[in-house]
């Protein structure tokens, strides 16, 4: 992951899987950094970034929508996106956002319709 995000989305990432440092402790960008000097880990750079691969944030303002639209592309098998381990963040490759089929289901702005019950109580007074 240290080539593809930062020391903050790593953090972030391990403390999300619930893994701790050696010392059981959280995991911070300072931390992460400090794991990668010892092992002779190059950082991430954005500078080094060619956009052959976009984060769902980057995807999501290429396509015009936001990142629920792009989670729901991916669980639907529309859009490919890959993960280094499960539960990091997702890397999408910028030729796949180029598909028809991506961009026709990206567009669509249909709901699923939704019927009121006549004896449905709302949620809110209308006072």
């Amino acid at each position: 992951m240290a080539g593809k995000w930062s020391d903050e989305h790593i953090a972030a990432t391990l403390n999300r899987m619930g893994l701790p440092t050696g010392q059981a402790k959280t995991w911070t960008a300072h931390r992460v950094s400090s794991v990668r000097r010892v092992n002779d880990i190059r950082a991430y750079s954005s500078a080094h970034k060619d956009g052959q691969w976009l984060t769902m944030s980057e995807a999501a303002t290429e396509l015009g929508v936001n990142n629920h639209r792009i989670r729901r592309l991916i669980k639907d098998g529309i859009l490919p996106a890959e993960q280094v381990v499960p539960r990091t963040p997702y890397q999408i490759r910028a030729s796949d956002l180029l598909d028809p089929k991506v961009i026709d289901a990206a567009a669509r702005t249909d709901r699923p319709c939704r019927a009121v019950g006549e004896n449905q109580i709302p949620m809110f007074s209308t006072t």
